[in-house]
C-alpha cells in the first residue's frame, strides 16, 4: 500500500515483544539521543566512523577521516592505505584464525539416497589464503594484470568466485561481476563498458536440476564485443561439470593457469589508497543503460566491518549464512568481504532455496548449525506457501539472528519467519541499504533488537553515524506517518565514489534536495517512534525478487525486436517477488498482437536481458501509450491501471484514449487469466 500525498499511515502502531513497555520507551529515547550525537555535526561523524576505522589494520594511517570540501564527491580516510585481500586473509591469520573455517560451500546436486549434497567443500582461512595467492600470482605473472585493471567475472556461486575477487584485490586490480543470470548481450555491454581484456567464467552451472551452458553465453558475448570493436584477450574457465564445451584459442582452464605454481607462493598485497577503486558493479537506473557504481577501498572496508559487528553481533562460534548471490551488492558485501574481514565462518550455497525439496534451506540451517541467517523477503514468501511441516521437521534452535534484505517485507511474512524460524526469540528486521550505499544503513541489531519493540514490516532505526530523513517535495521533513522521499542527509564511509566514467550521472541523485543530500529513489515513512518504513521505489526502477531492473532497460531491449514500435514497463506488486513487470507494447505496422507474438517477445527479453525480467513479464498490446503533450510516456498512469489506483491528475495527458486502451488491454488479460484458471 502506498499512500497518496498527505495520507497518514495508521498501521504502524502494532508491535511485538511488548513486555516492559515503560522501560522500552526510556531506552528508545536513550538510543535516539545517542544516535543524534553521532550525526549532529562533522566532528561527531568523524569521531564515530574514525573509532571503527581504528579497529581495522592499515598499512598507513589516514590523515583526515572525512574530506567534505567538494560535495557530493566526499572522500573518506584520506591518505590511508590498506588492502581488502589483506584484511580478509593475512590479518585474520595474524589474529590466530589460520585453521578456522572461512567458507563452507555446498553444491546444488543432492543425493536423496543419503540425504546429503553430492558436493561439499570446507576451506580454512589458510586454505583460502594459499589459493588466492596462487591465483594472484597467475594473474600478475602469467597474464600481466596490472594495478587498476578491471576484470569481468561471470561466475556461478562456486568457491572460485570469492577466490578470484580476493586475488584481484591483492594485486591492486578491480573486478566487475556480472550476475550469471544475465544474457550474452547484457554481459557484452558490461565488458565493453569497463574495457575488460580478461573474463573469468565457468564451463556450466547447476540451477534447479538443470545445467546452464555458461561458457557458450560468454562466447556469444565476446563475439558481440568483437563486432563492436572491443577485443577480449583471455577467457579463464573454471571446470564445474565434466561435459565437453566449445573451445577457442583465447580460452584457458583455471586449473591449467595454476599449473606449476607452488602451493606456498606469496604475493605481497598491494598498498591501496583508501580512495582507490575496489570494484565496479552495474546496477539499474532510470536510463536505458545500467550505471557502473564505483566503490572505494578504505571507506567501504570500514562501513562493512562496522555493520557486520553491529547488525550481526558476530562471535567466533557463529556460522553465518547470507543466502544471496555474489553477483549483486549483497553478495559482495555480506557473503565475501564483510564476513571474511570479521573472521567469520560463512556458508555459501550454489542452488535455489527450495530445490530439490522445499525444505532445502531449513535442512542446511540444521546440518550446519547456522546461527545468523540473512535472506530475502522473496525467499521467505516463496517458502511460506509450502506446508509448515517442511520447516518444523528441522531443528532450527541454533538461529539467534534472522534479517532480510532486498525489498520491503510485508508484515505477514515478518510474523511468519519471526514465529517459525525464530521462535519469537531472535533479533529480526528488514534491513535497508542499496548498491550505492555499499553497506546496511538501517535495521534492528543486538542491543536494540531485544530492547525495542519489533514492529512487523519495519526497517528499524538508522545505525549510528547515518542520518536518514523522509522529505516532502519541497525538501521539508514529513510529519510522522506521512509518506515522503527517503534521503541520506549525511555522508557515510561505504558510499560510492562516483559512477564509472560518469561523474555527471553520479551528481543526479544529489541534485533533488541539494548536493549534500542523497535521494535514494525510495518512498518511506518515519513513524512517531522514529522507525523507518521503506515502501518501495519512487522512480522507474523495478525490484523483482530483490534484483533491481530499470524499466528503461527493459523497454530499450524490447524495442530492439523488429515487431515493437514502443514499450512502457511498470511494476505490479506481487506477493512473492515484490514486483513483476507489466509491459504495454505498441507494434509496428504489419504485426498483429497475439499469444504467439507475446511468447516471442518474452523469449526476446530472455535473450537480451535474461530470465530476471523475462520469466514473470506480462506483455500487453495497445495501439497507443499515454503521453504528455511534450511526448513523455506517463508511466504512473499505466502503474495506476495495473494496481487499480486512482489516475490522479491527467491535465497534461495528450490523449485520454491511450489510458482507456491500456485499461481494456489489462481487463482483457485478466479475463484470459481467469479463463485459464477455470
Amino acid at each position: 500500500m502506498v499512500a497518496e500525498k498527505g495520507e497518514i499511515y495508521d498501521e504502524f502502531e502494532e508491535h511485538i515483544v511488548p513486555p516492559s513497555w515503560e522501560e522500552r520507551i526510556w531506552r528508545i529515547k536513550d538510543y535516539k539521543e545517542f544516535h543524534d550525537s553521532t550525526v549532529k555535526d562533522k566532528e561527531a561523524i568523524e569521531r564515530w566512523w574514525g573509532g571503527w576505522a581504528e579497529k581495522l589494520s592499515w598499512f598507513k594511517n589516514w590523515e583526515k577521516v572525512l574530506d567534505d570540501s567538494n560535495p557530493p564527491f566526499y572522500r573518506w580516510f584520506v591518505g590511508g592505505e590498506t588492502n581488502l585481500s589483506y584484511l580478509c586473509l593475512d590479518w585474520q591469520i595474524e589474529q590466530g584464525r589460520k585453521n578456522k573455517l572461512a567458507f563452507i560451500w555446498e553444491g546444488e546436486p543432492f543425493d536423496d539416497t543419503i540425504g546429503r549434497p553430492k558436493e561439499l567443500k570446507k576451506c580454512t582461512y589458510y586454505d583460502l589464503y594459499r589459493r588466492v595467492n596462487r591465483i594472484a600470482y597467475a594473474l600478475r605473472e602469467k597474464l600481466g594484470v596490472k594495478k587498476g585493471e578491471i576484470l569481468t567475472f561471470y561466475l556461478p556461486m562456486i568457491p572460485e568466485l570469492p577466490q578470484y575477487m580476493l586475488a584481484t584485490q591483492r594485486i591492486g586490480a578491480s573486478h566487475s561481476i556480472v550476475y550469471s543470470g544475465f544474457s550474452s548481450l547484457a554481459l557484452a555491454e558490461r565488458i565493453i563498458a569497463v574495457g575488460s581484456r580478461i573474463v573469468v567464467t565457468a564451463d556450466e552451472l547447476y540451477r534447479r536440476g538443470k545445467i546452464v551452458p555458461l561458457k557458450e553465453i560468454v562466447d556469444d558475448a565476446i563475439e558481440i564485443c568483437e563486432k563492436r570493436g572491443h577485443r577480449v584477450e583471455r577467457a579463464i574457465v573454471v571446470k564445474r561439470t565434466d561435459r565437453s564445451i566449445p573451445w577457442n584459442s583465447r580460452d584457458i582452464w583455471h586449473h591449467e593457469l595454476l599449473r606449476r605454481i607452488t602451493e606456498n607462493v606469496r604475493v605481497e598485497p598491494e598498498r591501496m589508497g583508501s580512495e582507490d577503486m575496489s570494484f565496479i558493479l552495474y546496477t539499474s537506473g532510470t536510463t536505458s543503460m545500467p550505471k557502473g557504481v564505483q566503490h572505494s577501498v578504505g571507506g567501504y572496508a570500514v562501513g562493512l566491518y562496522t555493520t557486520m559487528k553491529l547488525i550481526f553481533d558476530l562471535t567466533d562460534d557463529d556460522v553465518y549464512w547470507c543466502a544471496a548471490d555474489v553477483g549483486w551488492i549483497t553478495g559482495h558485501s555480506y557473503i565475501v568481504y564483510g564476513p571474511l574481514m570479521t573472521g567469520t565462518t560463512a556458508l555459501m550455497y550454489e542452488g535455489a532455496p527450495d530445490y530439490p525439496r522445499p525444505d532445502r534451506l531449513w535442512h542446511m540451517v540444521e546440518r550446519f548449525g547456522v546461527s545468523i541467517l540473512y535472506t530475502s523477503p522473496t525467499a521467505i514468501r516463496s517458502l511460506m506457501k509450502f506446508p509448515l511441516e517442511n520447516l518444523k521437521r528441522h531443528d532450527l534452535s541454533t538461529l539467534r539472528i534472522v534479517h532480510t534484505v532486498g525489498e520491503p517485507i510485508n508484515p505477514e511474512a515478518f510474523r511468519w519467519y519471526f514465529k517459525n524460524l525464530g521462535r519469537e526469540d531472535v533479533v529480526a528486521s528488514s534491513t535497508w541499504w542499496m548498491t550505492e550505499t555499499g553497506h546496511i544503513m538501517t535495521g534492528h541489531f543486538p542491543g536494540l533488537g531485544k530492547i525495542f519493540p519489533l514492529k512487523p514490516g519495519t526497517n528499524g532505526y538508522p545505525i549510528p553515524g547515518v542520518k536518514l530523513e523522509v522529505l516532502d517535495e519541497s525538501g521539508n521533513p514529513c510529519k510522522p506517518g506521512v509518506r515522503g522521499y527517503l534521503v541520506l542527509a549525511t555522508p557515510w564511509p561505504g558510499m560510492l565514489m562516483t559512477l564509472y566514467k560518469d561523474p555527471e550521472g553520479y551528481a543526479v541523485p544529489w541534485s533533488k534536495f541539494g548536493k549534500s543530500v542523497f535521494y535514494t529513489g525510495d518512498y518511506a515513512v518515519k513513524d512517531k517512534d522514529g522507525y523507518i518504513w521503506v515502501l518501495g521505489r519512487a522512480d522507474d526502477v523495478l525490484k523483482i525478487a530483490g534484483h533491481r531492473i530499470g524499466s528503461a532497460e527493459i523497454e530499450s531491449s524490447l524495442v530492439l525486436n523488429p515487431a515493437v514500435a514502443e514499450a512502457a514497463c511498470v511494476g505490479r506488486p506481487d506477493e512473492v517477488k515484490g514486483e513483476v513487470p507489466y509491459i504495454f507494447t505498441t507494434l509496428k505496422q504489419g504485426f498483429k498482437p497475439g499469444p504467439d507474438l507475446g511468447a516471442e517477445l518474452k523469449a526476446h527479453l530472455r535473450k537480451t536481458i535474461g530470465p530476471i525480467a523475462a520469466s514473470d513479464a506480462t506483455i500487453l498490446f495497445t495501439d497507443r501509450l499515454p503521453k504528455t503533450r511534450s511526448g513523455k510516456i506517463m508511466r504512473r498512469l499505466l502503474k495506476a491501471v495495473v494496481t487499480g489506483a486512482s489516475l490522479g491528475d491527467i491535465t497534461t495527458l495528450e490523449d485520454e484514449r491511450a489510458v482507456e486502451e491500456a485499461q481494456k488491454a489489462y481487463e482483457h488479460l485478466r479475463e484470459v487469466m481467469a479463463n485459464e484458471k477455470r
